[in-house]
């Protein structure tokens, strides 16, 4: 076994959360009287974060305690609805199992709310992670900076070089950039292929098995 943890970003990579992130934005912006975005548009929006995915989702000039508004009524909406339409992509799950049985420890650093990743964890792996956080501003500075992926390394006692960062995203790829571990891309999530090669991916895998072959190597 090549690594003794591997890090999985969630949305997009372990997660297809799309549609019911989609929902959610558009329920918060129906509420508020906003126009609605499209799944295209909420795809887009989506990698550094909940705030960050309402700000870009409600229109230009929309001021600050209106874009509250929206965050508001969409957490209060997601948090009981983050599990409508969302599901493992294939071979997630018998993926983390084979890096268990070689010994490897594995976790989740996000950008999602803590409150969702830790939900969206428990509902769907189960005890397969030894850890699992998300967004804890201002405790923790979210991806790209390093800060919840140093964390998880201190405390699982790995060293930074027998670590990898897993993603579909840009962000992804300065997050391990930044805290000086190796990343592997995955572009059946959120990102093309070549919009991943255009921000500097140097390795790209399209499904799991091909995953875990890079991992085992």
């Amino acid at each position: 076994m090549r690594y003794k943890l591997v890090i999985f970003d969630m949305d997009g990579t372990i997660l297809n959360t799309l549609e019911d992130l989609a929902y959610s934005v558009n329920y918060a912006l129906n509420i508020e009287g906003y126009p609605l975005r499209s799944i295209d548009e909420v795809c887009c929006f989506v990698g550094n974060g909940i705030r960050k995915l309402i700000e870009r989702s409600v229109p230009n000039g929309t001021e600050i305690q209106n874009i509250d508004k929206v965050h508001r009524r969409f957490t209060e909406y997601y948090t009981e609805h983050c599990a409508d339409k969302t599901k493992p992509y294939d071979g997630i799950i018998e993926l983390i199992d084979n890096l268990h049985k070689h010994g490897c420890k594995t976790a989740v650093v996000s950008n999602k709310a803590d409150y969702a990743v830790k939900s969206l964890c428990n509902q769907y792996f189960d005890g397969k992670f030894d850890m699992a956080v998300g967004e804890q501003m201002p405790l923790y500075n979210k991806k790209p900076a390093p800060d919840l992926v140093n964390l998880v390394i201190e405390k699982l006692n790995v060293s930074a070089c027998d670590a990898v960062y897993i993603g579909d995203s840009d962000v992804d790829i300065m997050t391990a950039a930044n805290a000086g571990i190796e990343c592997i891309s995955v572009d059946w999530g959120f990102r093309s292929r070549e919009f991943l090669i255009e921000k500097g991916a140097e390795k790209i895998v399209s499904n799991t098995s091909e995953l875990e072959s890079a991992l085992m190597i």
